[in-house]
Parts: structure tokens; sequence; C-alpha cells
């Protein structure tokens, strides 16, 4: 098959539109329609199903989408591959992480990698599903548990627990509980056990939760959790990792925590020897161990 008819192939499948597609490979219409049905006639299939609302693929068009997906994603390691230099370390970087470790604790401390490395790009997917790494959905990943997928390099970073925190105007207020039978006096904000978290927070919450507090707030995220928090909205069920950041939230409860969750960085056995992987491993690394350092000295 045609290389060229199968990358103009692949950009159609992934806009569902010929004039799209067009736009991205800066083709007028009718060369991209040209090249749709001269690799239709060499497979002597159809691809695509024409509609009013754009292109639909047909079965044989998705067997062979999945192809070009899979050969777009082993292209794009090779060019990063060839692009990663041994003294010089620029280009994209795609990190996925959770919503609430990519806000709280990440994206803030960017800015001291983008100061050695300004030519680096990072796109940052903070979300819960777990993203496919070695079909190169991202380059690396900061987990909540240790991956299951193979062919990958992972290296255990820190632990988190969740434990129950609260604004000092807050508890100023409305005084600090000691144990949890006192939370029929508070509100509890926390994140909903329905939502996709690591068990161990989820099962926290449902503890918590049997002792029936009188009113909650339920969060799908430990961002929104927090912001809730600071407002002084009640008690939050945070991972211990935002204490540093936010001086004004108190712990309260201290007996009460979840089991530990390990966080794991994860990468592709293929990129082991990526320089931008290696220099956001190595900061991502020194972060933690900075921020370990300052928590011990806060606790002397």
């Amino acid at each position: 098959m045609d290389w060229d008819k199968l990358r103009i192939f692949h950009a159609v499948a992934d806009a569902g539109s010929l004039t799209h597609a067009g736009d991205t490979l800066h083709l007028s219409q009718s060369a991209v329609s040209r090249q749709i049905r001269a690799l239709e006639e060499s497979l002597n299939t159809t691809l695509f199903h024409r509609h009013a609302r754009g292109l639909i693929l047909t079965e044989q068009g998705e067997l062979l989408f999945d192809a070009t997906r899979s050969m777009s994603k082993r292209l794009d390691t090779a060019a990063a591959r060839i692009r990663d230099s041994e003294d010089e370390v620029f280009g994209e970087l795609r990190v996925t992480t959770t919503t609430g470790f990519g806000s709280l604790w990440l994206a803030p401390r960017l800015w001291k990698l983008y100061e050695e490395y300004p030519d680096l790009n990072i796109d940052l997917m903070l979300e819960e599903r777990v993203l496919d790494l070695p079909m190169r959905e991202a380059d690396v990943a900061i987990r909540m548990k240790e991956p299951s997928q193979a062919d990958l390099v992972r290296k255990k970073i820190m632990s988190v627990r969740m434990r129950l925190y609260a604004d000092a105007d807050y508890l100023e207020k409305h005084g600090s509980p000691e144990k949890l039978e006192d939370l029929v006096d508070h509100r509890l904000i926390c994140q909903n056990v329905n939502s996709v978290q690591v068990s161990a927070g989820s099962t926290l919450v449902q503890e918590i939760l049997s002792y029936e507090p009188p009113s909650t707030l339920r969060v799908n995220n430990y961002y929104g959790v927090l912001k809730a928090t600071q407002a002084g909205l009640g008690i939050g069920v945070l991972p211990d990792y935002v204490i540093s950041d936010f001086p004004k939230l108190i712990r309260v409860m201290p007996d009460v925590e979840s089991n530990e969750v390990p966080v794991f960085l994860a990468y592709p056995e293929e990129l082991r020897h990526s320089k931008r992987i290696a220099v956001f491993r190595d900061f991502v690394v020194s972060e933690i161990m900075e921020h370990r350092k300052r928590l011990k000295e806060e606790q002397e």
C-alpha cells in the first residue's frame, strides 16, 4: 500500500471529515477525496460511509485505522528517539497523571524544570483513566498504583496517605473534632466513593461516612475537595502531599488516615534512553526528596 495514501487515510479517519483532514494536511478537499478513492480501489473495498454529518468508518476502515494508528504511534516513538540528543533536551514530552497529583503537586513545580530546559514542551494530561504507555498514548506516567502493563520501566517514587484537614479559620470558628464521632457537628468534604480513585481513599471515606456526618460535599477530584476545604466549608479528606504547599490547612484527628498508597513513575522500555524522560524523572525524584526534607523540618 502507498504510504502517502495511508497517511491521508489516517488523517481523514481521525478528523471524520475530508475538509478538516485537508486543512491539517494542507491539501484541497478534492485532492484528499481522490487519494481516498484511489486507496479504496486498490483495496477493492469501501473504507467510509458518507453521511451529511461527515464520514464514518466501515468495518474494513476500522481495521485499517487500527493499523495506521499503531504505525503512527511507532513512528512518533522513532521520531522521539531520533530527536533525543546526547547534550540537549528539547521537543514534546507527554506526561499523564491523576487530576489531584497533577494539579496540586506537579504543575506548580514545573517552572523549575522549564527554567533549566526552556525548549522542552510538556503535554500534561490529567485524568484518572490509565493511558496505554506501550501504545504511546503518553510518554511517561505517574500513577497511584504499580502499572500492570508489560514492557514498562517503573520506579516507586513516594507513598501517599489520605488524611483529614480543615482550614485554620474554620477550626477557630467551629472547633476541632477529636474523634470520628465528633463529625456530627461538621460537614465532610470528600471524593465520591463511586469516583475513580485509589481504593485506600475510598475505603477511608466509607469508614468516615459510617459515622453519619449530617452534611457532606462530594467532589469527583481532590482539587475540588481542596478548594472547598480552603473556603471553610468543612473538613476535607485529602492526600498528605498537599499539606506543605497550603500551610493554612491543619490536620485533624491525627490517628485517622488511609492505608499507604504507593506512587510509581513509569515509561515504555523503548524510551529507556530518552534524555527528556531522564531529566523529567530526575526532576520529579529531586522535588520529592525536597518535599520530604521540608516536611521533616516542619515537624521538628
